[in-house]
C-alpha cells in the first residue's frame, strides 16, 4: 500500500500548474499537521511562533521596518505563501509580498503583555505568515516592545535565527533599498521547492513497511491521559494559560536529551498518575542532505511513549531513544496511523510537549544598531495539556506552560516541580 507522503506526491503532481493557474509548493509533512490542527481547531486557531524584543522607546521606525520585512518576503517563498486546499489536497500558494507592521496601543491600565496576547489571539486566516506588532508598554513606560510573530508552517528553529540576523541586516538598508531582481527571486524558489522536495523524498523512504511495523509496535499502548477541556468558562481576568520558569545550573555540554525525556516521566507521572503509557512530543529534523538552507518548515513530531510511575533508566530511556531517531523521519500523521492499526486507541493528540533550543546559536535582532532584549510574554492560549522548553546555553532554563482549561494550577505546579527536581537530581545508575 502506498505511503502518505507517496499519496500526497501524487495527488500534487496533478494540481494544475499550468500558465496562468497560481503558484503553488507542495508542503512538508510538518505543514501538513500543522494545517490539519488549524482545520480541527473549533475556532481556527493556528500554531504560531513569537518573538518578542525590547526595545528603547522611540527605537524602531515602523516604515523602515516594513520594507525591510517584504524585502525578505519577496526573497523567501515561504514568508509570502498561504496555505490551501485544492482538490482535497494542501500545499502553498505564492502571493506578492505583504508583512504588516501593525502599531498598537495600551488602553488605560494595560501593559503591552496584554496588548499583544490579545493581538495574537485575534490572529486572522488567511494571511500574511510573517506578521509584526509594536507596542509600547504602558503610557509611561520607557520601553517599547516588537513581537516578530511567524505561522509555524513558516518556520523552524533554523529559521528564526536566520529570520532575525536577516530582517536586521535589511533594516539597515532603509526604506528606499531596492529588493532582490527577479532571478535572485527565482532562485531561492527553485531552491525552496528543491529544499521540500527532497524532504518529501526522504519522509517517503521513512514511510517504509519496516518503519510502519517499528511505530505500531512502538506505540500501540499509547493512550493521551488529559481531561477535555472544561467547559465552564474561567473566572473573568484568568489567562488561558498559567507558567512557571527556573534557572538551574548547565554543563558546558548540556543537558543529555534522555534526562529530559525522564523529567518530562516524572512531570507526567505528577499530572496523570501511574501505570499509563502517555503520549509526549518533541520537534526533531532539519534541512535534509544537499537542500539550500531556505526558511521554512523542515522538522517532524516525534512521539515518545512516556511510561508514568516508572524509576528513571537512564540507560533504557537512551536506548529507546537513540532506536526513535532511526525512524525519526517518518511523518506524524503516518506514526499516528501505524499506531492506531496496531491497536492504539490513541487519537494524535499529544498529552506534552517537549521543544529544547540553544541560546548560543540564536543572533539577537538589533535593529538601527540597538539590540533588542529578548523577553517572555506568557498567558497565552496554548495547544495541548503541557509544554515544556528548555534554553540551554551559560545556564539552564527550564519553563513550562500549560493550560488552565484542562490542568488546574495546583496540578501543573506539583508536575513543574517534580520535572525540576529529575534535572536537579543525578539519575540513579544501573547495577
Amino acid at each position: 500500500m502506498p505511503s502518505i507522503t507517496s499519496q500526497y506526491l501524487a495527488r500534487f503532481r496533478r494540481l494544475d500548474t499550468g500558465e496562468g493557474a497560481p503558484v503553488l509548493l507542495p508542503v512538508t509533512g510538518a505543514q501538513r499537521r500543522f494545517a490539519l490542527v488549524r482545520a480541527m481547531d473549533p475556532a481556527g486557531r493556528p500554531d504560531l511562533v513569537p518573538m518578542f524584543f525590547a526595545f528603547p522607546r522611540g527605537t524602531v521606525d515602523p516604515e523602515r521596518l516594513a520594507a525591510a520585512a517584504n524585502r525578505l518576503a519577496a526573497l523567501h517563498p515561504v514568508l509570502r505563501s498561504l496555505p490551501t486546499v485544492v482538490r482535497g489536497t494542501p500545499a502553498l500558494c505564492l502571493e506578492q509580498p505583504r508583512i504588516p507592521v501593525v502599531r498598537l496601543a495600551c488602553a488605560p491600565g494595560e501593559d503591552a503583555a496584554t496588548v499583544l496576547r490579545r493581538a495574537l489571539d485575534g490572529w486572522s486566516a488567511p494571511g500574511a505568515p510573517l506578521r509584526l506588532f509594536l507596542v509600547p508598554d504602558g503610557p509611561e513606560g520607557t520601553e517599547e516592545v516588537l513581537a516578530v510573530v511567524l505561522d509555524h508552517l513558516a518556520c523552524d528553529g533554523q529559521s528564526l535565527a536566520r529570520l532575525a540576523g536577516e530582517l536586521g541586516a535589511a533594516y539597515e538598508q532603509g526604506t528606499g533599498a531596492e529588493g532582490p531582481s527577479p532571478a535572485e527571486a527565482a532562485a531561492e524558489l527553485t531552491a525552496y521547492r528543491d529544499a521540500v522536495l527532497l524532504q518529501l523524498a526522504a519522509e517517503e523512504r521513512a514511510g517504509s513497511p519496516e518503519a510502519m511495523a517499528y511505530w505500531g509496535e512502538r506505540l500501540r499502548t499509547v493512550r493521551e491521559q488529559s481531561p477535555a477541556p472544561r467547559s465552564a468558562p474561567l473566572p473573568a481576568g484568568t489567562l488561558p494559560s498559567g507558567s512557571a520558569a527556573v534557572r538551574l545550573p548547565a554543563s558546558a555540554d548540556g543537558v543529555p536529551f534522555p534526562a529530559l525525556l525522564d523529567a518530562c516521566r516524572a512531570a507526567a507521572t505528577a499530572l496523570y498518575g501511574s501505570g499509563h503509557v502517555v503520549p509526549v512530543g518533541y520537534p526533531w529534523g532539519g534541512r535534509p542532505p544537499g537542500a539550500a538552507p531556505v526558511l521554512g518548515c523542515f522538522l517532524n513530531t516525534v512521539v515518545f511513549p512516556t511510561a508514568t510511575g516508572q524509576q528513571p533508566d537512564p540507560g533504557a530511556t537512551a536506548d529507546a531513544w537513540w532506536d526513535d531517531l532511526d525512524q525519526a523521519a517518518t511523518p506524524f500523521d503516518a506514526v499516528v496511523h501505524a499506531a492506531r492499526a496496531a491497536g492504539s486507541g490513541w487519537s494524535g493528540r499529544l498529552d506534552g510537549l517537549l521543544t529544547v533550543d540553544d541560546s548560543r546559536r540564536h543572533p539577537p535582532l538589533c535593529l538601527g544598531g540597538v539590540t533588542g532584549r529578548e523577553i517572555h510574554i506568557d498567558g497565552r492560549a496554548v495547544r495541548g495539556p503541557f509544554a515544556v522548553s528548555v534554553t540551554q546555553g551559560a545556564e539552564l532554563r527550564l519553563r513550562m506552560v500549560w493550560d488552565r482549561a484542562i490542568l488546574p494550577d495546583p496540578t501543573a505546579e506539583q508536575a513543574f516541580a517534580a520535572l525540576a527536581d529529575a534535572l536537579r537530581s543525578p539519575a540513579p545508575t544501573a547495577g
